[in-house]
This record gives C-alpha cells, sequence and structure tokens, in this order.
C-alpha cells in the first residue's frame, strides 16, 4: 500500500467507468476517492457496531493532504472510543442551528408538522395564515420568533382589518393564539404576544337558513353546473354533512347496496366516525357519479388523484345561477355553502324531526348530546335518522316538482 504524496494525489487520473478510491499507506482507513469525472475528495472508512461505515471528510485540494491525515486520525480516535463519526456528523447537519430554530418560519413549520397536522384536518388553512399572510406573517418568515411582541400582532392584524377582511383577521387571531401558546408549552417562547389580546373584529353567529324557492333554485343550479361541482352541492342539501367531508368523500367509504356512507374519524370534524344514511334520490346521484382515474378513490376529482379544489369560484357560479332566477330575493343576505347545513335541520325541524335526532345526523357533540348525557347516551338514533333523512328527500322532491306540502314525521310508538 503506497503512501500518498501531494505529486500522487496530484497525478491521480480517473476511470471513466467507475470510481477509484486509493488508500493512504500512511494511515489506514484514509483514502483518496477519485471520481470518474475527475472530481477527488478525502473519506475514512471504520467499522462502528459492526457495520463499515463511511466518512466523507471533503474535497481536494480545498482540504489539502495534511488537513485530510489531522482529520482522519480524530475520527478514527472517535471510532476507538466506541463513537461512530460519520452518524454524529449527520446528526449534527440535522440538529438546527440555535438562530434557525428560534426563527419564525421554522418554528411555524414545526408546529405544523407537530401539531396542526396530526388534530386538525384543516391544517393547511392554519398553515396559510402563519406564512402567507399579506402584510403580516409574511413578514416574520425570517424573524427571530422572541423578537415578535404585542405590537407586531397589532400591527399585523390592522393590517388585514383595513383590508376590510375583517373575518380573516379574526381566524388569523384565532390561528397565531394557538400556535404562540404552543412555543410557550415548547419552551421556545417565556409569554405569548397574545396575551390580553382581543379578537379585532365582533362576530355575529349565522342563523340564515335559505327558503324553499332558493333551495330549488341552488338545486337546479347544482343541475346545470354538472360534475364535479353540481352533485357535491345537491349531496350538501339532501345530508346535511359538512362541505369538506362531501368534497373529500372517497368511494370505499360507501355501500350503496346498504345506502350508508360511513365518514371516517380522521375526517371527521369532531374525531367521530359518522354513519350517514342515504335516502334513495342521494344513492341515485351517487351511482351516476363517473370513476375518474385508473383506480377511482375520490368522489369528487379531475385529476384522479386530489379533491376538486375550485371550490370557491364554483359556488359563486352556484350562487349566480341560482340568484338569476330568483329576482325578488334579497340580495343584501347572501349565502353560503355552510348555510346548506342550517338549511337542513331548519327543514327536518320544520317536518318534525326531534332535536336530538337532527345532531345525531349532523354529528353534533353539543346541544342535548353534550356533557354527561354525551358520555352515556350512546344510542345513534339510526333508525329514526334515516327517516329525517328519506323525509327530507321527499320533502325536498316535492319542492323540485312543485307539489311539496307538509310531512310529518312518521313516529312510533
Amino acid at each position: 500500500m503506497a503512501v500518498l504524496t501531494l505529486k500522487s494525489v496530484e497525478a491521480a487520473r480517473p476511470d471513466p467507468s467507475k470510481r477509484r478510491e486509493l488508500p493512504d499507506g500512511a494511515l489506514p482507513g484514509l483514502y483518496l476517492v477519485v471520481q470518474p469525472g475527475g472530481g477527488k475528495s478525502w473519506a475514512v472508512r471504520y467499522r462502528a457496531n459492526g457495520k463499515p461505515k463511511k466518512l466523507t471528510i471533503g474535497p481536494y485540494p480545498r482540504v489539502p493532504l495534511t488537513e485530510a491525515r489531522e482529520a482522519a486520525r480524530a475520527a478514527l480516535r472517535a471510532v476507538a472510543e466506541g463513537r461512530d463519526p460519520a452518524g454524529e456528523k449527520r446528526a449534527a447537519k440535522a440538529e438546527p442551528s440555535a438562530a434557525e430554530s428560534t426563527r419564525f418560519g421554522a418554528v411555524a413549520a414545526d408546529y405544523i408538522e407537530r401539531y396542526a397536522k396530526p388534530r386538525n384536518r384543516s391544517w393547511r388553512e392554519t398553515e396559510s395564515f402563519l406564512t402567507r399572510t399579506l402584510d403580516a406573517t409574511d413578514r416574520w418568515q425570517d424573524r427571530d420568533i422572541r423578537t415578535i411582541g404585542r405590537k407586531d400582532v397589532l400591527y399585523a392584524l390592522d393590517a388585514v382589518v383595513a383590508r376590510g377582511a375583517t373575518i380573516h383577521a379574526n381566524r388569523l387571531f384565532a390561528a397565531l393564539r394557538r400556535f404562540f401558546a404552543w412555543s410557550v408549552e415548547r419552551g421556545i417562547l417565556e409569554v405569548s404576544p397574545m396575551l390580553g389580546l382581543k379578537p379585532p373584529s365582533p362576530e355575529v353567529s349565522r342563523d340564515r337558513v335559505l327558503t324553499d324557492s332558493e333551495v330549488v333554485a341552488a338545486w337546479k343550479a347544482a343541475e346545470q353546473i354538472g360534475y364535479p361541482f353540481g352533485p357535491v352541492a345537491q349531496l350538501l342539501i339532501l345530508t346535511g354533512q359538512r362541505r369538506s367531508e362531501v368534497l373529500e368523500a372517497e368511494w370505499r367509504e360507501f355501500d350503496l347496496d346498504a345506502a350508508t356512507w360511513t365518514i371516517p374519524r380522521t375526517r371527521a370534524k369532531n374525531d367521530r366516525a359518522h354513519v350517514v344514511p342515504l335516502a334513495p334520490n342521494a344513492v341515485e346521484i351517487l351511482r351516476g357519479l363517473p370513476r375518474v382515474g385508473q383506480r377511482p378513490r375520490l368522489l369528487f376529482t379531475t385529476t384522479g388523484t386530489t379533491a376538486f379544489s375550485g371550490v370557491s369560484k364554483a359556488t359563486e357560479r352556484l350562487q349566480a345561477l341560482a340568484a338569476a332566477t330568483l329576482p325578488d330575493v334579497d340580495e343584501t343576505a347572501p349565502w353560503r355553502l355552510h348555510d346548506l347545513r342550517r338549511t337542513f335541520a331548519s327543514g327536518c325541524a320544520r317536518l318534525g324531526v326531534p332535536v336530538h335526532v337532527v345532531e345525531k345526523a349532523l354529528n353534533h357533540t353539543s346541544g342535548t348530546h353534550s356533557g354527561i348525557v354525551g358520555v352515556y347516551q350512546r344510542h345513534d338514533y339510526g333508525e329514526e335518522r334515516r327517516r329525517a333523512m328519506e323525509l327530507w328527500a321527499a320533502h325536498l322532491d316535492g319542492l323540485i316538482s312543485g307539489s311539496a306540502k307538509v310531512v310529518q314525521l312518521e313516529r312510533r310508538a
């Protein structure tokens, strides 16, 4: 084994067909690595825990022969002490610097991975609040989180309110409050800058319920729009389920022969699996949907791999088409997709469905099923919920055909 010298290192030529490793006779374990393209670097080979290991020291000539030998000796001493220098190097790279570990953007990314993703299906919205809010968190990404104080938060919230996005400002406030509280829990901050602050804008709880004529107009507009968003709107009207639960529905959740839809706990807002009885017209809509993709998974998709995402524009089109048929409707009272859920609940109540059955149909954990009642009342009212779904669907059929009449819920002794 020849001793490497400056002259022999300089003279080492590449083999175009493979990488060459030239051992140093003066220090067993040190190698000059010559790549097929001519690049040269230093490496140490050793065994740790009975397995062969390799530690890259650095490129030549940036690292000359003498420095390579010094680094190799230090690495081999570490091996003799029972350590793994290559593993320690990887761990050092993975460990963020002190400055990086307190950078707002880095802490926010850690919060999304560790806290938001495992607990919240709407984590992407939280991520957007913490990273891309204009004139607010977008300016904080490279700042040390410890330098962000109450004035910074108020300035950010005021900037959002000034754009007229008052509800967005409140959502940003909530996202920042949770994030900074988590940062305190993790020991990154001593005190949250949100302490003592209140939401920037008052909110009035919505009570918008669509009239019968609006429901009919929305249904017919959905028919006009067609797949993928049209059936989404119709299922929202028919089932009263949450927007995300319908939009992200997967074929494996449905048993059309049994007329049931099982929303898994991972997709349910309250972390509880929920079985939705399907009325005959809901099953008919589902059977008529196309199966998109080589191995169809999602009900509503244009790519076959991701759920339909153009919801905002599609909703605007739905509302515009519906409003065009209702010239006398008060334009100061616009409705949202979530109002279809409230309309379902209100409609069922009008038809005589008991409130506890409606709440079970909506998979609510508040109201009549909250607290100790929710702990001990395990009856899921499956038959009652199915009758309610079918009753509401029949009422919708009557509204759409123009022959609707008040139908009382069938009561059993």
